[in-house]
C-alpha cells in the first residue's frame, strides 16, 4: 500500500484506509459489519471526503463491497467462496515459500525472525491484537523474501480479503501460543535448504490455517 503523504487530504484518507484495514484484519470490524461515514468522519475528526475516498479504495480492493442501500459493508463470503479464495491463498503462498527459500537475504531472515519474535511476545502476553498485526508482519515479510512485488501484492490482496475470517481462529492465548509452535515449524522450512520442503511446509500451514477458519466461521 502506498503510504506516501501528499495533501493533507491525502494523508488523511490513505490514515483510515490504513486503520479500516488493520481494524478488519483484526476481526473488530466483521464479515457484513456496515460502516457509517459519519461516524467514521467523527472518529477520525475529518470531513467525510477522505472517508468516502478511503472506503472506496477499500471496495475496490474488494475488501468492502457496496450495500443494499448507500453505504459500504464489510464483505462476507459463502463457505464455497471462502473456500475457492483459500484455495487460490495457498498457491500463491506456496510460490512465496519457494522463492523466499531460494532467494532469502540476511535482512529478509531478520526481518521474518524479528516478526517471529513479536508473534512470541505478543502471545506470551495475551495480547491478541498484537499478535494479529505481528502474524499479518511476518506472512508480508515472506513476501518481501521473493523479491517480486507482483506475488507479493496478490498475496496481500487475498490476506486483506480474508482478515476478519482468519481473525476468528485466533480467539485464546492457546490458539495465539499454538499458532507461534506452527510458525517455527514453516520457517525451520523456509530457512531451510530445500525448496520443495518450504513449499510442502506452507502448504501444510494453509491447509491447517483454512480448517481453522471454517470452524471458527460456522
Amino acid at each position: 500500500m502506498d503510504r506516501n503523504t501528499g495533501s493533507p487530504r491525502e494523508s488523511s484518507s490513505q490514515r483510515i484506509e490504513s486503520q479500516l484495514l488493520d481494524d478488519i484484519a483484526a476481526g473488530l470490524l466483521e464479515p457484513g459489519q456496515r460502516l457509517d461515514e459519519s461516524k467514521l468522519a467523527e472518529r477520525f475528526g475529518v470531513s467525510r471526503t477522505p472517508v468516502r475516498e478511503a472506503l472506496n479504495r477499500l471496495t475496490a480492493q474488494g475488501v468492502l463491497v457496496a450495500g443494499e442501500k448507500r453505504g459500504v459493508r464489510v464483505a462476507e463470503y459463502s463457505r464455497e467462496k471462502l473456500a475457492q479464495m483459500f484455495e487460490a491463498m495457498q498457491e500463491i503462498e506456496s510460490v512465496c515459500a519457494r522463492l523466499a527459500n531460494q532467494r532469502l537475504t540476511l535482512l529478509a531472515r531478520s526481518e521474518i525472525e524479528a516478526a517471529q519474535a513479536e508473534c512470541a511476545q505478543a502471545a506470551a502476553q495475551n495480547d491478541r491484537l498484537r499478535y494479529i498485526k505481528a502474524n499479518e508482519a511476518l506472512h508480508l515479510a515472506i513476501y518481501r523474501a521473493t523479491e517480486n512485488p507482483f506475488i507479493s501484492e496478490l498475496a496481500s490482496d487475498f490476506r486483506r480479503r480474508t482478515g476478519p475470517f482468519r481473525a476468528k481462529k485466533l480467539q485464546s492465548q492457546e490458539d495465539l501460543l499454538k499458532s507461534v509452535e506452527n510458525h517455527v515449524d514453516l520457517l525451520a522450512k523456509i530457512f531451510s535448504g530445500d525448496s520443495q520442503t518450504a513449499v510442502d511446509g506452507m502448504r501444510k500451514h494453509m491447509t491447517e490455517s483454512f480448517m481453522q477458519v471454517l470452524a471458527a466461521n460456522g
